[in-house]
């Protein structure tokens, strides 16, 4: 009976460590082919052929698989690529539709923001027509009164017409604009703010404007005008003698300011004036080509300017060795002569053929391009800077006079300043 017992007793511990050993093995089979099914995954991902085969053809691709990338290109450096990949994504498996109109404003808005370009903007096709109508309307504003003009992506009065509607209500220089009619904006484009008030035309409008204490001032007292909106034609360029210094005032740097500059120098000249002072105060630019051709009348040959854009990193611009006159020549500036104003200030200042007087420059030394868009519309973007002669930088610096002279309330003393040193330099001749 022991001996039974003792034999019973033997083979129930080898059938539990039977059993014992059959799950382990089965533990460790399993193991394995989630290990295996593990690998295979990384395998298999992104093999579309053999996932079909497998029955995961109704599971969306995860992943880069799911985009179809352009060959040879990088998909993680395209912001096309990465766009097209959410399309794709959205088509396939979205159950909600969206504008592509309205997706191409924020997502051009969103890069425009991301690429720190104050100045990028998408026109719409609408837009864009009525920007381009604008453009050959140069000299005629057609609004309150004032000169617009634009800096790090806002439109503001850089110039207000002595007797106009803006005046009588107080609008200033530097004032910028917030709201017309009611309709509040970020950002005004200075191509928007001229049409809406063409539209106005021989009626009322409605504008909310903002006061800051710096052309970078995010702040300021805001204030609401309502004005008759009219067609006023400004003169360009004009010119006066004041004793014997010809006094030239170039008020925005259109087509053929150049021509009109040199016309004013041979009637000054004419008129017996021993030294001249070009008024470029509250000047928002224009035309670089007309910039360079206004600096080509005073010097003879040199550098006038340097421009650097995607392609090159330092480009010349020379006189064109049209040179009107060698009289002795002041240029006034301020905190509002911006763009090619602040290119001619420049030349001139570092050629050595003017002394500048009045305040620093604005400092809006880029230059925008608009470019059409074949899906309609046009897109605005800043495509170079321009450089002083000797490639000090302009944008968000500025240029600064050689005689600081800020501008008294009661009286132009710039400009008595500057008649002062003009009479001065001819004496010295």
């Amino acid at each position: 009976m022991a001996r039974n017992s003792k034999n019973t007793k033997l083979a129930m511990t080898a059938s539990l460590t039977q059993s014992r050993n059959s799950r382990l093995a089965r533990l460790f089979v399993g193991f394995a082919l989630v290990v295996l099914a593990f690998v295979a995954g990384f395998f298999v991902r992104g093999q579309e052929g053999l996932l079909e085969r497998l029955g995961f053809v109704d599971l969306p691709a995860e992943g880069p698989a799911a985009g179809a990338p352009m060959e040879g290109k990088d998909p993680y450096s395209s912001l096309g690529l990465r766009v097209n990949e959410v399309e794709d994504v959205l088509a396939a498996d979205s159950l909600e539709s969206y504008s592509i109109d309205e997706a191409t404003e924020g997502m051009i808005d969103a890069l425009a923001e991301a690429a720190a370009d104050p100045y990028m903007h998408y026109y719409t096709p609408d837009e864009y027509a009525l920007l381009v109508q604008e453009a050959s309307n140069a000299g005629t504003y057609a609004g309150v009164g004032v000169l617009f003009s634009e800096y790090n992506g806002n439109t503001y009065a850089v110039d207000v017409f002595e007797g106009s509607p803006a005046q009588e209500a107080g609008v200033q220089s530097g004032d910028i604009i917030v709201a017309i009619d009611g309709d509040k904006k970020d950002s005004w484009t200075m191509a928007e703010v001229t049409s809406e008030l063409k539209s106005r035309a021989g009626g009322d409008v409605v504008i909310t404007w903002r006061r800051p204490m710096s052309p970078e001032d995010e702040g300021g007292r805001q204030f609401i005008t309502t004005l008759k909106v009219g067609d006023s034609t400004v003169k360009n360029v004009s010119a006066l003698l004041e004793g014997d210094v010809g006094v030239i005032t170039v008020k925005q740097i259109t087509s053929n300011s150049a021509e009109l500059v040199r016309e004013a120098l041979a009637s000054l000249k004419k008129q017996g004036a021993e030294a001249i002072v070009l008024d470029i105060r509250d000047n928002p630019g224009g035309f670089l080509t007309q910039a360079l051709d206004i600096a080509s009348l005073f010097i003879k040959s040199g550098t006038l300017a340097r421009i650097e854009t995607s392609e090159a990193d330092d480009t010349p611009r020379n006189a064109s060795g049209t040179e009107t006159t060698a009289l002795p020549l002041v240029v006034i500036v301020n905190d509002h002569t911006a763009a090619s104003a602040e290119v001619l200030a420049a030349a001139l200042k570092e050629n050595q053929r003017a002394t500048l007087v009045g305040t620093r420059t604005l400092g809006k030394g880029s230059v925008q391009v608009t470019h059409d868009l074949s899906f309609g519309g046009a897109l605005r973007y800043t495509a170079a800077y321009y450089k002083t002669p000797l490639g000090h930088d302009i944008d968000k610096v500025g240029v600064h006079p050689d005689i600081d002279v800020s501008l008294a309330e009661s009286t132009d003393n710039q400009k008595a300043v500057a008649i002062e040193t003009a009479q001065d330099l001819a004496k010295a001749q």
